[in-house]
């Protein structure tokens, strides 16, 4: 009997801020033809903005038109025309045009993702400011991907020894405490705990909080939310046998190393996460979007207008959010299939009952 080939994996990549390093690092990704031998690339822009951005950056490649993902072939880079060939780039500018191109491929890539045309998304950095449209009112990509997609999302960053969640994104500081409830607590670890079942195989997680205010607010002096909020939420879950620590005080947490004795952190806000997660994993690190159905990992920077068109933007981080995405994506498969396995067993095991009569 002729064995059947493995299905590679397709990785749907939506462009970005056309201005931005986004369009660079995608495609200098794939440019080494050996991460070809495990998936399949479809670019969700124009064939001729992709044709202009490997010229300009002497990437060798060479790509592949189609019209929709069944269409992709194995081993090429696939691109699917989903905007305006006339798009004008002006590498390093803040345009209002290229907002409206990284949004219409971000919502073709999604369509397909929700229709499992394609396996996972990466999406390629995009500007905040200049997607703001009528249609298009989101702070970022994660918000629009919970709207789209069903779960309850939150950014994870990832990296080798190192995964931090956050209870805020992106939420202005004056109105970080105010957010944080027992039931946001509750939701957010409960996101992170699964998705270290199911999606890097943690068996028994191990998760610390990181305190709200300066030293875990010093017993209230420093701020009541930690007292009144954080700590008595953290008993609670303790109270089920779940390894939930601390709250710990940022300041020293990650310097005296004791981030590496959990699976993850999950930190108050923003930036108390993301400082240390990006000195941490030398321009490494994923944002993967926990807690939805499908999966969509990031590059962990923004648009980088600064160095845009030069030839010099690292792709290390967008490389790594192919590699991320195509892991979860398998974890994921093993840890449903496992979970199947495991409740078709328990409906064959006869019930106490039974058993009786067979004894």
């Amino acid at each position: 009997m002729k064995k059947t080939k493995n299905k590679k994996i397709k990785v749907g990549v939506s462009i970005g801020d056309l201005n931005g390093i986004g369009g660079e690092i995608a495609l200098r990704t794939f440019e080494d033809e050996r991460i070809l031998e495990f998936c399949t690339p479809i670019f969700f822009a124009s064939a001729k903005t992709v044709s202009f951005l490997l010229k300009h950056f002497d990437i060798n490649i060479k790509f592949q038109g189609i019209k929709e993902p069944a269409e992709a072939l194995d081993g090429k880079v696939n691109v699917i025309t989903v905007f305006d060939d006339k798009a004008q780039i002006d590498f390093g500018e803040e345009t209002k045009e290229n907002g409206k191109y990284a949004i219409q491929s971000l919502k073709a890539a999604v369509a397909s993702l929700k229709l499992k045309e394609i396996d996972v998304l990466v999406t390629a950095p995009i500007n905040k400011s200049n997607i703001q449209a009528e249609d298009f009112k989101f702070p970022g990509h994660t918000d629009y991907l919970n709207q789209e997609l069903e779960g309850d999302s939150l950014m994870f960053m990832i990296t080798e020894g190192l995964k931090i969640g956050l209870l805020t994104d992106h939420v202005a500081v004056k109105d970080v405490a105010q957010k944080i409830t027992v039931d946001l607590i509750t939701k957010k670890y409960s996101t992170i705990y699964n998705t270290l079942l199911q999606d890097f195989g943690v068996e028994k997680p191990k998760i610390a909080f990181l305190g709200i205010n300066p030293h875990v607010g010093d017993g209230g002096v420093i701020g009541q939310e930690d007292k009144e909020v954080l700590i008595p939420t953290l008993e609670k879950i303790r109270e089920k046998g779940e390894l939930a620590y601390g709250p710990y005080a940022a300041d020293s947490f990650f310097g005296s190393g004791n981030y590496k004795n959990f699976d993850a952190i999950i930190a108050a806000y923003h930036d108390q996460g993301l400082i240390p997660f990006k000195t941490l994993s030398f321009g490494k690190g994923v944002n993967f979007t926990a807690g939805l159905e499908r999966i969509r990992t990031s590059p962990d920077h923004g648009t980088a207008f600064e160095i845009a068109g030069k030839g010099i933007a690292d792709h290390s981080s967008f490389k790594e959010a192919v590699y991320a995405a195509i892991a979860i994506f398998k974890k994921r498969k093993e840890y449903k299939k496992l979970t199947k396995d495991v409740l078709r067993k328990q409906k064959r095991r006869p019930s106490s009952s039974r058993r009786e009569r067979f004894e």
